[in-house]
């Protein structure tokens, strides 16, 4: 199997309140939009050559509220220690809260963040990789 895109979808309960931290966090665009798709409105955001994209929405019919955990976490790696720096800052102005992460690794090269729903993303200042 060769993926070709991921993407990750959250229910929210602010379509537009959370499409615009995210883009302001993490510097994403709206990419595609849907308005009562069978009962469903959604944003999707990422950035044209990401293999992947978030896509938020929300139910109209029958609500899903948000559930998530503490060790659910969207985690990107940014091993340059000024654009590290710069993606933390632009998430406090966003208006994500700094928290401590259920798990210590996450804390020592990372910040984790957590956004209106109480959604976790850990900003890490490290390369990924096999190694």
């Amino acid at each position: 199997m060769v993926l070709q895109h991921m993407r990750i979808a959250r229910p929210v309960t602010a379509l537009s309140k959370s499409c615009e931290m995210y883009c302001n966090g993490l510097g994403l665009e709206k990419i595609g939009d849907f308005t009562n798709h069978d009962g469903f409105s959604g944003y999707m955001l990422g950035l044209k050559g990401l293999s992947w994209h978030l896509e938020f929405t929300q139910c109209h019919d029958h609500p899903v509220l948000p559930s998530p955990s503490h060790e659910d976490l969207l985690i990107l790696y940014i091993p340059g220690q000024d654009s590290w720096q710069t993606t933390c800052i632009n998430m406090d102005e966003a208006g994500f809260i700094r928290v401590k992460s259920f798990n210590p690794y996450w804390d020592r090269n990372g910040v984790t963040f957590e956004d209106r729903d109480r959604y976790r993303v850990v900003i890490q200042n490290m390369h990924w990789g096999k190694g």
